[in-house]
């Protein structure tokens, strides 16, 4: 015999199930369909290293990693990606760092725009020695200063004289700051044809 308690005990058995379906194990499912797009690869070594950087200095609470297609906002004008993300550059990355707040550009894209290991290292060692009036915060504690001796550090940062230690002395970057810049130069955006893409060039 079935008693009240035991109805209501199945009952709500069966709502946490019904609710943990739908809310864990389809999505999963869903996501584990998803191929990497071209050119996104897993993270190893100094990559992997410099994406712990990332997470661990906060850059996400400023950044975004998340260009807009067209019809969604002006990212593509603003020159942070030639296309809006997708589903698959995400693939490898956990915990994800897409970021919503944009104090500073979206970084999705920032290996296309902006190569240079010597900009990178100016810039996280005091952003406003490449970019006056930046409100980045300088992260120095990823650098060190050291006498220059003879033709001095191959490493050597290029800082304007005002951000510079002072004569004889240089900067350069720690293994924590070359595994952030090896990190950043994976944030990189391929070309890929997707039905947007495909409209765009039909009406061209």
């Amino acid at each position: 015999m079935i008693t009240r308690a035991s109805l209501i005990f199945l009952g709500a058995l069966a709502a946490i199930l019904m609710s943990f379906t739908a809310l864990a194990v389809l999505p999963a499912a869903q996501l584990a369909t998803i191929e990497p797009t071209p050119g996104t690869e897993e993270y190893y070594g100094p990559t992997r290293r410099g994406r712990e950087v990332y997470v661990r200095e906060g850059c996400v609470y400023c950044h975004s990693q998340q260009v807009r297609p067209p019809d969604f906002g002006a990212d593509i004008e603003r020159g942070w990606g030639q296309r809006g993300s997708l589903p698959g550059d995400y693939v490898y990355d956990y915990p994800h760092v897409m970021g919503t707040m944009r104090t500073g550009p979206d970084l999705h894209d920032i290996a296309s725009r902006q190569p240079s290991a010597d900009w990178h290292h100016a810039h996280l060692y005091n952003p406003r020695s490449v970019s006056p009036g930046s409100v980045m915060a300088p992260y120095p504690w990823l650098y060190r200063v050291v006498e220059v001796r003879g033709d001095g550090p191959d490493n050597a940062v290029p800082l304007p004289p005002e951000y510079a230690p002072g004569e004889g002395f240089a900067v350069i970057p720690t293994e924590e700051a070359e595994d952030l810049f090896a990190y950043l130069m994976t944030l990189k955006l391929e070309a890929v044809d997707t039905p947007a893409s495909d409209a765009a060039g039909a009406t061209e």
